[in-house]
Formats: C-alpha cells, structure tokens, sequence
C-alpha cells in the first residue's frame, strides 16, 4: 500500500446513520488518516429505529417520533471518531428522504420514505454529489442491501443507477460483504463461552453471511480498528456496548471488525493480493485525476 493517498477519493453511500461505522468503519478511518478525501451520503437519519437505551426511548417512531434527528447527532459523534468531515444526507427539504422501517412493516408504505422513492429523481440528488467530489472508489451494498432491508436495497439501486448517470467515471465499485467463514468462527467462539451471536446456531441462518467466494477484497484496518470502535460507541441508540457486535469483538478480538470485506463489481482486480488472492488496497490500479 501506499504511503500516502493524498488525491486519491472515496464515496461511500449507506442507508442509516451507524451503517457506515459497522461495514466499513476500519476502511474510513484508515483511508482518511493516509490522506484520502473520504465522502459519506447517508440515505435516512433512522427514524424508524429500536432505541437501545432506556432513557432514551421516548424518541422512538411510536412515541415523540425524534429519533431521527437524535441520530444526526450521533452519526456526527461517529464521524468525529472516525476522522471523517465529509458526510452528508442524501435530500433536503422536501426530498429529504425517511426511514423505511423493516420490510413488510407499515412504514414501507409511507410516500415519505426512502423505499417509496423515485430512483431517477433520488439518483439524480446522488449524481450532483457524485459529479462534485468525483470519487475514484464507490462502496455500497449488494443488490439484496445484505440482508434485505428495504432502504439497504434502495441505497444500492440509487448508488448503481447514479454511477452511471453521473459524468464522473468511477474506476471501481464495490459492494459490502460478510463471508460465512468470519461469522462462522464468531458463531463457534460463542458456543463455547454458552452464548450465541444474535441468536444464530450456524452462519447460514444469517441472510448476511455470504459465501466466501463472493469476497474479491479485504482491507486491513485493524490499525483503525479503535477509531471504529469509537465510532461504534458514538451509535449508542442503535449498537449496545454489551450487545451481540461487542461480544463477538470480546471473543475474537478486535479484529474481527478491523479486517472488511468486499466484493468488486467494476474495475479490475489489482496488486497487491493476499494468500488467498484478495485486493489488500481498493485503489489499488487507481490513477488519481
């Protein structure tokens, strides 16, 4: 890798304000700190979230419906951790864009939301943002959002669909992953301590554990990896520090949230690669311009 990434620019384009910090945390701040211009759209300030903390619950939809603006605070705090000053929401004003909630839940269907979203007109919101920092490297989920949350699925359609309307060509593109192998060895190290990682018994009854062959790259970041943690902190309405991230990090070790994973969907494939011939840079083969 490289010593410096001074030109070099990354977009990352997300659903909710703590989607950032759990995919890709370890690869913002480690980029960020090398010297990358790091930008992140967020689609949806999570109003339709489970509030984590006692105190807090009266935020929730079904009650002062403030969430939401709770959350901008916290994915500030998030981004701080992280060392990210770019972050921005996808739409203001009257194209500003509410949580969905969980498919087949009753706030799907409300016109406001990022689901019921016209996908030219919310890419379009992208593409003006995409032709300003005009990335080198965009991050985003696969086409089932990873494990099927309609604004996940939405963020991915929008963020494919502006990378090919915008001016700016994108050199590569890449989609989150989480290989079985990484959960399954989580799922084992629970076991023995007679716990379990979200209730799962193995890790193909999680709709976000992928096959490891879908993995094309892996970024090392677990020099960051405190960062992310911070970052992880920040997201208190929505991460429990003694919920089911923090345990599998208290039994495995940090670096099961410094190591990310990806699978690259444009662009080639480039040096350096690991042992199992994973990309170990995501600019890697980038010129920047």
């Amino acid at each position: 890798m490289l010593s410096s990434y001074k030109g070099y620019r990354m977009l990352l384009v997300h659903a909710h304000p703590d989607d950032e910090t759990i995919n890709n945390g370890s690869t913002m701040a480690m980029y960020a700190a090398l010297g990358a211009d790091v930008t992140l759209v967020t689609c949806t300030r999570g109003e339709e979230g489970e509030v984590l903390v006692k105190d807090l619950a009266h935020l929730a939809a079904h009650e002062t419906d403030s969430l939401g603006e709770h959350r901008v605070g916290e994915l500030a705090d998030a981004m701080k951790a992280l060392g990210i000053s770019d972050h921005r929401f996808l739409g203001e004003g009257e194209k500003k864009y509410r949580d969905s909630g969980m498919m087949g839940t009753e706030p799907n269907n409300r016109p406001d939301v990022f689901w019921q979203a016209d996908l030219e007109e919310a890419s379009s919101e992208l593409v003006k943002i995409m032709d300003e920092v005009k990335p080198h490297v965009l991050i985003t989920y696969d086409e089932i959002g990873g494990y099927g949350h309609p604004d996940h699925i939405q963020a991915h359609r929008v963020a494919m669909r502006a990378s090919e309307k915008s001016s700016w060509n994108i050199e590569k593109i890449y989609w989150n992953v989480m290989p079985r192998s990484v959960i399954q060895e989580g799922i084992d190290a629970m076991k023995k301590l007679g716990s379990d990682f979200m209730g799962a018994e193995k890790a193909e009854d999680l709709p976000f554990a992928k096959d490891d062959s879908f993995v094309h790259a892996m970024v090392d970041g677990n020099a960051y990896v405190e960062k992310k943690m911070d970052a992880m902190r920040a997201h208190s309405t929505q991460i429990e520090v003694d919920g089911p991230f923090f345990a599998l990090s208290n039994n495995l070790g940090l670096q099961v949230w410094g190591n990310e994973y990806y699978t690259l969907v444009k662009g080639e494939k480039s040096e350096p690669l690991d042992s199992r011939g994973h990309e170990m840079d995501l600019f890697a083969g980038v010129t920047p311009s």
